[in-house]
């Protein structure tokens, strides 16, 4: 017998492709949409509103199955860090973090990373998959089930991108994912509160410019190429003189939106006031704002985090120059659920070599 489809899966134009393939009229997927993804069902029964008929064919050839929560723990700050179990000994982290009138979630996209960013915990325990849509958007699925958000109180009003992976490698599935946090029969937000976190892939951006524009986020963290080669190796592919023509390509449509650049504050390595005038240079015609995080450490990384002193002194070089430029608080640090500690559990099919043993977080069982 064939393996159920997952109606995950599907944005609005995909299941209404699959109805049609069942002899279903449009306005069933509209339904069925609506069910699972603003009121959080899946339970094709407890679908009320739809011919029976169309929900015992549903049962027997669909389902409606997220990746299923392994592990919730809450940190002290009340930061939420959940991890998904995605099969074959893969496991996944996204990051609830709640603040006054807002509830950001941070969503994974791929098991592990094959960008390999010398400051990042995920990068460094390698690369297994892709995940699929439907793994993308079940997390989101997951959460506002598990937080018990009615669907017009939804706790998650923001969704960026920023989780275990590199979202533009990952490209079809999470085009689909965003397509469906934009649509008003599933998730609604406004494409401002949803955004995507790239290393640099630049071609990707003009991609996701002309199918899915959304807010864009770019980890920066160097003013040069020479530093930047070996903090993100993907630089070595596509260098900052492509990367800012990207940014500024990305911004042609909606002039009054602006690139995020992330700049992860790495002690002596790239916190210098020099560092900082040189990043103003670089980034001088796109119109942006700065966000400055603090290293966050684990183990096996040779980096510490800039002092405080040093890392005001560099915030203040940026918005004396008219950036807006904010310092991102650390979040959920006693659950290594901080920036660049997302770590899960990966099976890594790259075998890099010479890379030092690093700790990932044991998956349980509630």
């Amino acid at each position: 017998m064939a393996a159920a489809v997952n109606l995950l899966d599907f944005d609005a134009a995909g299941l209404q492709a699959y109805f049609a393939g069942l002899g279903e009229k449009p306005f069933r997927a509209r339904q069925v949409l609506r069910w699972m993804h603003r009121f959080g069902q899946n339970d094709f029964a407890a679908m009320s509103d739809i011919a029976g008929s169309l929900r015992e064919k549903l049962r027997t050839v669909a389902g409606i199955a997220p990746p299923p929560i392994v592990s919730d723990r809450l940190a002290d700050d009340d930061t939420r860090k959940f991890v998904f179990d995605v099969g074959g000994g893969n496991a996944v982290e996204a990051v609830f973090i709640p603040e006054n009138g807002r509830g950001t979630l941070c969503v994974s996209t791929q098991a592990g990373c094959a960008l390999d960013c010398a400051f990042c915990s995920t990068g460094r325990q390698g690369f297994n998959r892709n995940l699929t849509a439907a793994e993308i958007i079940g997390q989101l699925w997951q959460v506002n089930r598990a937080l018990g958000a009615a669907p017009a109180e939804r706790m998650v009003s923001n969704v960026v991108l920023m989780g275990m992976g590199e979202p533009l490698a990952n490209f079809e599935n999470l085009v689909t994912a965003l397509r469906l946090m934009l649509d008003d029969n599933a998730y609604g937000l406004s494409r401002r509160r949803v955004t995507v976190s790239t290393s640099g892939l630049a071609p990707m951006i003009d991609r996701l410019r002309d199918e899915c524009p959304v807010a864009l986020a770019v980890s920066l963290h160097a003013p040069d190429d020479a530093l930047r080669d070996e903090l993100a190796p993907i630089n070595r592919k596509y260098p900052l003189r492509e990367l800012m023509a990207a940014c500024r390509r990305y911004l042609e449509r909606a002039p009054r939106d602006f690139v995020t650049f992330e700049y992860v504050m790495l002690d002596g390595v790239n916190d210098s006031e020099d560092h900082a005038r040189r990043l103003l240079r670089l980034t001088g015609d796109v119109p942006c704002k700065f966000n400055l995080i603090p290293f966050n450490p684990f183990p096996g990384s040779p980096f510490r985090r800039s002092s405080p002193p040093r890392l005001r002194r560099f915030a203040e070089i940026l918005m004396n120059a008219g950036i807006v430029t904010t310092t991102r608080k650390t979040r959920g640090g006693d659950i290594d659920a901080a920036c660049g500690q997302l770590a899960g559990q990966v099976r890594d099919k790259t075998r890099r070599s010479g890379r030092p043993e690093i700790a990932v977080h044991e998956v349980r069982s509630l």
